[in-house]
């Protein structure tokens, strides 16, 4: 049986990953489903501080207390930027690494670097009330909340290449201005990951939970 660490995009909380681990709970597998600091039920702990840094550290806090290790660490969207940070703290303590439609960071690079021009803009614009939290785009869930900016702008500090046995990437094709295409390109022609792609929107865990379910249960 396998242990999942499950981290949701930007502006989301552990919730949006509930019921994926629930049903790999239900097949005997563990899962803990993240809720990084001041977003969701911890937004009140978001400040002008709260970073990339504060991010990684949420997850590498939770395989300590929980004494994870050989964990299938999932990151969806911006969290490739902390599934990446985290790898690299957690040396041997990490087996495979999913990225769902997500950021995939080298050494310096940030998720602001890493997008598009409309999500730079989106980014900015979102954080003009306060001038540190990116308010929730138009149209996602009710619960989600305002994201620390400074999450969005830091680059990432990475020593080296991040040690694991597998690196699978979900690419979700199924929405238009998607930040990810270029990614996929490049990584399918890499012989180190293993690269999916599945006809939905970027909300893949309420759109397509049984498939994305089926390639965390690869091995």
């Amino acid at each position: 049986m396998s242990t999942f660490v499950l981290i949701p995009g930007g502006w989301h909380g552990g919730w949006r990953f509930r019921e994926i681990a629930e049903t790999l709970r239900l097949q005997g597998h563990s899962a803990f489903p993240v809720t990084l600091t001041g977003l969701g039920d911890r937004a009140h702990l978001r400040t002008a501080g709260t970073n990339l840094d504060t991010h990684i550290q949420d997850v590498v806090s939770l395989f300590e207390a929980e004494d994870i290790h050989d964990a299938v660490l999932v990151g969806h969207s911006y969290a490739g930027m902390v599934i990446t940070g985290a790898a690299a703290r957690l040396p041997g303590r990490v087996r495979r690494l999913v990225y769902s439609d997500a950021y995939v960071p080298a050494d310096g690079d940030s998720c602001f670097e890493l997008t598009t021009p409309a999500f730079r803009e989106l980014f900015l614009q979102g954080a003009r009330l306060d001038g540190h939290s990116v308010e929730p785009p138009p149209g996602l869930d009710p619960r989600t909340t305002p994201h620390p900016l400074a999450s969005f702008l830091q680059r990432i500090r990475l020593d080296g290449p991040i040690q694991v046995h597998r690196k699978d990437y979900i690419y979700l094709d199924g929405w238009s201005g998607t930040p990810f295409a270029e990614v996929y390109q490049r990584l399918r022609r890499d012989p180190g990951w293993r690269v999916h792609t599945l006809p939905t929107g970027h909300n893949v865990a309420a759109e397509a939970p049984e498939a994305f379910v089926q390639i965390l249960l690869e091995e």
